[in-house]
């Protein structure tokens, strides 16, 4: 006699079952860190470009986000809402998570990056994970 039992099946069903609930999970935070990780690329470049402006005006007063630059990706469906706020001598750059971002992210919440190079993260609810997890 060929084939498989019912009860052989059943237990290969299961199996499968209890793999697709362990590895699921696993799947989804390793696709948000990996929007984390292009948030925080994003911030580094505008850092990058806030220098260059200082350095050739004086000051960070006058800098701006370009067209496309207030979200992370820049293409494709949004992440993150970036914003800046500047002073003469200041700047601090915000990514704050939105739409599935968001709603699933309570690890990190609004990556905040400054003139100094200091990395922090703040939100509401108050993040559970720490700046040197999240940057």
């Amino acid at each position: 006699m060929r084939g498989f039992t019912l009860i052989e099946l059943m237990v290969v069903v299961a199996v499968i079952a209890i793999l697709g609930a362990i590895a699921f999970p696993s799947y989804q935070e390793a696709v948000r860190k990996g929007h984390r990780g292009q948030a925080k690329a994003d911030l580094l470049d505008l850092a990058q470009r806030a220098e260059r402006f200082r350095t050739i005006n004086g000051t960070y007063e006058g800098f701006a986000l370009a067209s496309g630059d207030d979200r992370s990706p820049r293409q494709g469906t949004q992440r993150y809402a970036v914003t800046l706020a500047t002073t003469p001598t200041t700047f601090t750059l915000k990514a704050a998570p939105s739409n599935a971002q968001q709603r699933k992210d309570a690890r990190c919440r609004t990556l905040v990056l400054n003139q100094a190079g200091q990395k922090t993260i703040e939100g509401s609810p108050t993040p559970t994970g720490t700046a040197a997890e999240c940057w």
